[in-house]
């Protein structure tokens, strides 16, 4: 017959496939043999003759191979049979994902079906399909296989030497652990079989550093978030099963409230009394009492010791009535009037908290790591029974105080909170919070550190003193000289407006010798700040090219200026440093900082305190993107140069839609031009 098939001709029925290649034969044509004759198919040029021969090739052998592993007899033949599939995938000229995925999930299918393999068959066939891993992620059902190996045989040599490209692959490809969470469980099982070798921790670490590699920056960008990911999947685990069983144990709100009775949960899990009491064997005894006293609810590996305390009921009866969801970290905030929390995990969930914390740990050492890392663990990412053990908090606190230590505002800014209402960090670990334990010096090291780069140093002064005002006072009287600061900007800036907790601070610095000093120095600066404020003096003032933040520091201190309003310090070499001179000019409506190294820093100042400024000239400065958003603050603003400045598009629309007074604009030579 010629022309088109009517039938069309399966893959297993083709006995063979040939090239014509005698003379006179047809051009481009594939002789197909199949039951009862033979059919040529014709192509276009001999490229696409040659892919067709090897597909057709390709199927005809992946349905016999596929036909002999359904059905396995003899491992030995079957072994055979698996490396010699392995061959035929690595020498085909097919360039396609499929040729190497094929026999992958054929072997992955092998094994899912036949669950009584001998511990030697199992490494035997690892060793046989190693090639086709080495640019190929395994499959679901091989990933869950070499879960079962890492956990059985973890000192195995094939976990070395097979595991170790591959899951090497994984972290430094693999976009969406979403999309194949075996892959992470792999990942996770593989490094924890690691953790099982006579070197332990230090077999991890020479594997973090190969995957970091030797240079300073990492070149492969997927590494860190899918380390950072397995970690947390792991730590995770650690209380999973508390956390399935969390709606028959005391909730947090239960815990922070210490009100709920005990009979309104119906737990399933059993409740037992930590301590003996004969009042507690008494049948007379009142639920009010029994609330009093410490209750441990228990899972198969958790321990929860919850301490209610009366005290605390009083003085949080009022938010009983409230359904909404309390706070994390108000949840887990500990005093001797509020309650505690204590787990205590099985010795298999501790080995793997200590093995991930570690790594998390490792991960914080780098310095190109380090920003990446912050942000990722920024929202608070934990469970809240994480958050809740003093192990893993106390573990965790190294990471932290890496955060803490490092000068760049992008690493340690993640110790604040994403947004308004959710805590973060800094709450977690500053006094009162469930995991500070060290009288506070963590919480004093982040104190000096935001309070350094933060822009919004009056808020967070605010908040500072909202929140936190007793363990800043309790710290300046133990001489931490980063606390005397604290409150010696909090009576500069007004912060404090009740006259009895500010003679209470000024009490506090004059308790040290430290705060005595900064504190005379403090009233030193406000009998300046006085003098210079005075009415009088000049109305417009211009520095002359040059002059330097001390030049202009000499000049204020000179006399009064209290009638200024219009300042020129364009062409100067001023800095950021200027600022803290500019915001005690408090007519100040004209600022002229053209040409100058009025940098970001400065001007976040500036947005905070001179509110009523209408003419600002920032043109060929430094400013960026950062201290120009705060400029969104001075609603007074009606004349804005931002000409030949690192200004975007959008930072320049958020300005316009933020400054209804703003009329004069000049963005020349800017991304917004």
């Amino acid at each position: 017959p010629t022309g088109y098939m009517e039938n069309s001709i399966s893959y297993s029925a083709i006995e063979d496939v040939q090239l014509l290649s005698w003379e006179n034969a047809p051009k481009y044509c594939l002789q197909l043999t199949i039951p009862g004759g033979t059919v040529l198919l014709q192509a276009a040029n001999s490229y696409l003759r040659d892919q067709w021969f090897h597909s057709l090739q390709w199927k005809k052998k992946i349905y016999k191979y596929k036909k002999v592993l359904s059905n396995p007899s003899r491992w030995e033949v079957v072994l055979k049979e698996i490396r010699t599939l392995v061959d035929m995938a690595l020498t085909s000229p097919l360039q396609d994902d499929s040729i190497h995925q094929a026999p992958l999930e054929i072997v992955s299918k092998l094994l899912s079906e036949n669950n009584n393999l001998t511990t030697q068959d199992h490494e035997s066939i690892i060793v046989a399909i190693a090639p086709l891993l080495e640019n190929n992620h395994p499959p679901p059902d091989l990933c869950e296989f070499f879960c079962k190996h890492c956990r059985e045989r973890p000192r195995s040599m094939v976990v070395i030497e097979v595991f170790t490209p591959v899951v090497q692959r994984i972290l430094k490809h693999n976009m969406d652990f979403g999309k194949c969470p075996r892959l992470r469980l792999f990942t996770q099982e593989y490094i924890l079989s690691l953790n099982e070798l006579n070197a332990g921790m230090e077999v991890v670490k020479k594997f973090i550093h190969s995957m970091h590699g030797p240079t300073g920056q990492c070149p492969h960008p997927r590494v860190l978030p899918n380390l950072v990911a397995v970690c947390l999947a792991a730590i995770y685990s650690c209380y999973e099963e508390f956390i399935n069983s969390r709606d028959n144990s005391p909730s947090l709100k239960e815990i922070r409230n210490g009100c709920q009775q005990q009979c309104d949960r119906k737990p399933n899990l059993p409740l037992r009394l930590l301590h003996t009491s004969p009042d507690l064997v008494s049948q007379e005894v009142t639920l009010t009492e029994s609330r009093l006293k410490p209750v441990i609810v228990t899972s198969n590996e958790i321990h929860v010791e919850v301490e209610r305390n009366n005290t605390a009921n009083q003085k949080m009866t009022a938010g009983v009535g409230n359904d909404s969801e309390p706070n994390l970290i108000d949840c887990l905030m500990v005093s001797p009037t509020c309650s505690t929390m204590s787990i205590e995990l099985s010795a298999q969930a501790d080995r793997i908290l200590g093995c991930y914390v570690e790594i998390l740990k490792m991960l914080s050492d780098y310095d190109d790591w380090r920003p990446a890392l912050a942000s990722l663990l920024q929202p608070i990412p934990f469970p809240k029974e994480a958050l809740a053990h003093e192990k893993f908090t106390k573990e965790l606190k190294y990471v932290i105080q890496r955060f803490a230590e490092d000068p760049r505002q992008e690493v340690h800014s993640c110790l604040l909170s994403v947004r308004a209402g959710k805590d973060g960090w800094f709450q977690l670990y500053s006094p009162g919070g469930v995991a500070c334990d060290d009288d506070g010096e963590l919480f004093a090291s982040m104190v000096h550190i935001l309070m350094g780069s933060c822009y919004k140093t009056k808020k967070f002064l605010l908040s500072l003193a909202e929140n936190k005002l007793g363990p800043c006072m309790l710290l300046a009287l133990r001489g931490n000289q980063t606390m005397v600061e604290i409150l010696c900007l909090m009576l500069e800036y007004n912060i404090i407006d009740n006259n009895d907790t500010q003679l209470q601070i000024i009490s506090t610095l004059e308790s040290t010798d430290v705060g005595k000093r900064m504190y005379e120095q403090l009233c030193e600066r406000q009998r300046e700040l006085k003098e210079l404020q005075r009415k009088g003096g000049p109305t417009r003032l211009t520095l002359p090219s040059k002059s330097t933040d001390a030049d202009l520091a000499r000049l204020l201190s000179s006399g009064s200026f209290g009638n200024l309003e219009n300042l020129s310090l364009a062409f100067t070499n001023v800095t950021s440093a200027c600022a803290e001179h500019l915001i005690k000019l408090p007519s100040l409506k004209q600022l002229n900082l053209w040409s100058t190294q009025f940098g970001d820093a400065g001007l976040r100042l500036l947005s905070e305190h001179l509110t009523m400024l209408q003419v600002l000239n920032l043109c060929e400065t430094p400013v960026t993107d950062a201290g120009l958003l705060a400029l969104s603050s001075m609603k007074s603003l009606c004349s804005l140069n931002m000409n030949s400045t690192k200004l975007s598009a959008d930072t320049y629309e958020d300005l316009k839609a933020k400054l209804p007074n703003l009329k004069e604009v000049d963005v020349r030579y800017t991304e917004a031009w």
